[in-house]
């Protein structure tokens, strides 16, 4: 059976538990033992899939098709363990599964509350998975005191009651704050933190405190004293240069050790940290520099690109060179000329996302990307309009667009090169879907198999001409433009099995130009690039040694 270890958070928001979760399941593999790390959000939509990501960032999709929190894009990116349906969960998918319950007569007319009814469920989510590791990891969202949060403590105090003493533990981040004007570390937010989870039942076996600057060991000490906990298991965390310093940074502090003390795990397994060392030598230790823009629509906040982001570095980390990453928001050079903000740049990407708005900058963007021979790529809606670019600029479709805007305007204004997809092969089943179906998970979401075709850029790239790649859309590329498109240069050089869905575009001629449909960024991993970044960034470098 597992050992649990629940990571909680306090006095304020964004404190890192996610990172931390992750570095912690890093470290416990480094010692050999087998980990999973799950999410348990308070908030009250059934998943993120239909929240904004100036909200909640971006959107991480797991193979089996699940819309899920960005932290476990941290997870699987730290551990390499593939997430699962079953690591996220939120207040209302458990409020959901309540009410389905009551409403076919499971609970057999018993009045429904919040305990013992809610927190049930939440235990039954906890317990999923239980005999297949040695630790789960349960990273609970937003911060201890919240009103929202209060079912998901309880269901824990419970769960912790209900296991036999020693196979479950408490790691609590809070921050300490320092005052410039006195020159202090002060404690007392950490005090009351750990006082609030105490009122509810709950002690922390592990602090983790964030910090801007060292903690004297007589703070340490005081912390230790109030909060009720071994001095040993007061782990300072400090900012980092890069989020994959964190497993090296966490040892050095002795988070693993202090985690193992507290399951009474002696003696402990020694730590084997040479993949995060040699991950953290390919950062400092990089040999020239690639300029890559990013050109969406979310570009206000980073974390709605979270997974690119990272996956650039990875493939950064792979070439031994820096990314500089720069955001260029789409709508800029929505009605005027992309090349004065484009220029100098060795590399653009286009992400996915939604709706109309800067699409026309996304279409220039390839544009100017095919015709300046830079290395593009374009990712699910990047694809797209590369797409509709090739069929307007080159193959003389000139309303080519995308049902998704008419849809949107509520008028034809465009011949639909990308339309919305009706249905799909999905194992052994068809799928079906309409444009008025609900939005929340009605996409095409998780892993699908493609086919490359022999001898393209994308095979080469990849080294197979069979791939499995994870998805999240509701509009495809028709394939009755294929003919058109191929005859003018843009080569359908991935398909879905049975032939009929466009997986992946490129230009015969052109150095490095592919857009894909799926998301290659959700599998990249510091220590295990994706293909297409790793190559992505070879291209963008080769470019820069050009100019």
């Amino acid at each position: 059976m597992a050992r649990y270890i629940f990571i909680t958070g306090g006095v304020v928001s964004s404190l890192g538990k996610g990172l931390a979760s992750a570095a912690l399941g890093a470290l416990l593999q480094a010692r050999g033992f087998s980990v999973r790390l799950r999410k348990l959000d308070p908030y009250l939509n059934v998943d993120p899939g239909t929240m904004s990501p100036f909200e909640h960032g971006e959107v991480f999709v797991t193979d089996d098709g699940a819309e899920t929190d960005l932290d476990l894009g941290h997870y699987e990116r730290f551990t390499g363990v593939a997430a699962r349906k079953t690591d996220s969960i939120s207040s209302g998918r458990i409020y959901s599964n309540v009410l389905e319950k009551e409403r076919r007569g499971d609970y057999l007319g018993k009045t429904i509350q919040v305990v013992p009814h809610v927190t049930n469920e939440i235990k039954n989510f906890l317990r999923i998975g239980g005999d297949e590791v040695d630790f789960m990891l349960c990273e609970i969202g937003g911060t201890v005191g919240d009103i929202e949060g209060l079912p998901f403590f309880e269901a824990i105090r419970q769960f912790i009651h209900e296991r036999p003493r020693g196979e479950c533990i408490l790691m609590h981040l809070t921050l300490l704050p320092y005052l410039a004007a006195s020159g202090e570390l002060k404690t007392k937010p950490t005090q009351h933190s750990v006082k609030e989870l105490q009122s509810i039942g709950l002690a922390p076996d592990v602090l983790v405190c964030r910090s801007e600057h060292a903690i004297p060991e007589r703070e340490r000490e005081k912390i230790a004293l109030f909060c009720n906990v071994r001095k040993e298991a007061v782990i300072p965390a400090y900012d980092l240069n890069s989020i994959y310093e964190a497993p090296l940074a966490y040892h050095r502090e002795g988070l693993d050790q202090a985690v193992l003390d507290a399951f009474q795990i002696s003696p402990a397994p020694r730590p084997d940290l040479r993949k995060w060392e040699d991950v953290v030598d390919r950062i400092h230790n990089t040999d020239g520099e690639a300029n890559i823009a990013i050109v969406g629509k979310y570009t206000q906040l980073e974390d709605a690109y979270k997974s690119i982001k990272e996956a650039l570095v990875h493939g950064g980390m792979a070439n031994r060179v820096k990314v500089n990453v720069s955001w260029v928001d789409a709508e800029v050079f929505d009605k005027e000329d992309a090349a004065p903000y484009l220029e100098g740049y060795h590399a653009i990407l286009v992400p996915g996302g939604f709706g109309e708005r800067g699409t026309e900058g996304k279409i220039k963007a390839a544009e100017f990307a095919r015709t300046r021979k830079i290395p593009y790529l374009g990712i699910c809606l990047g694809m797209q309009m590369a797409v509709i670019e090739a069929a307007r600029n080159v193959a003389g479709v000139s309303r080519a667009g995308s049902e998704e805007f008419d849809h949107e305007a509520g008028e034809k204004r465009f011949e639909p090169v990308v339309y919305h997809l009706k249905e799909w092969i999905q194992g052994n089943h068809k799928v079906e879907r309409k444009a008025t179906d609900d939005k929340g998970g009605t996409m095409r979401l998780g892993a699908y198999n493609a086919t490359l075709a022999s001898g393209s850029k994308v095979a080469d790239v990849y080294g197979s001409t069979q791939i499995e790649e994870r998805h999240r859309h509701r509009y495809e590329v028709d394939i009755r433009y294929r003919e058109k498109l191929e005859t003018c240069g843009l080569a359908f050089s991935g398909m879905s099995p049975d032939g009929r869905l466009p997986e992946i575009v490129e230009w015969k001629d052109h150095p490095w130009f592919i857009g894909v449909q799926f998301h290659p960024e959700l599998k990249s991993k510091p220590f295990d690039p994706h293909p297409l970044f790793r190559d992505f960034v070879r291209a963008a470098v080769e470019t820069s040694r050009l100019v």
